[in-house]
């Protein structure tokens, strides 16, 4: 059997939800495990400590690397049809960065839009 490329999210969150069920309905050739680390009952076979995983996207290849953050989606983007094109511009020089440096500012205000979708 194939491995699958491995997204860690939270479902708890209905907005990182919401935004994980678009990704998954893209995903039409089934190349992602997803796990909502949020349910996740086998903690011993996530490669991070739960509440790590629960702070920010992460995502781990096939290969065993864990990626983060904005490289984390933009690795993810580039299995789902239909996103190819915003993973080839995302990875263009200096736009990983610069997606980041957003990424990190959005989970700084996570918590407050949290709130506001409960």
């Amino acid at each position: 059997m194939t491995q699958k490329l491995r997204v860690f999210f939270d479902g708890s969150c209905p907005l990182c939800q919401k935004e994980i069920d678009i990704y998954k309905n893209a995903d039409t050739a089934g190349r992602i495990h997803w796990i909502d680390v949020s349910t996740e009952q086998e903690t011993e076979q996530l490669p991070l400590a739960e509440p790590l995983l629960l702070e920010r996207f992460h995502i781990q290849t096939p290969e065993g690397q864990l990626i983060s953050g904005a490289r984390g989606f933009i690795e993810m983007w580039r299995l789902l049809p239909g996103w190819h094109w915003l993973a080839r511009i995302c990875s263009a020089p200096g736009a990983p960065h610069i997606l980041e440096i957003g990424y990190r500012a959005f989970l700084r205000v996570r918590p407050a839009i949290q709130r506001y979708f409960r």
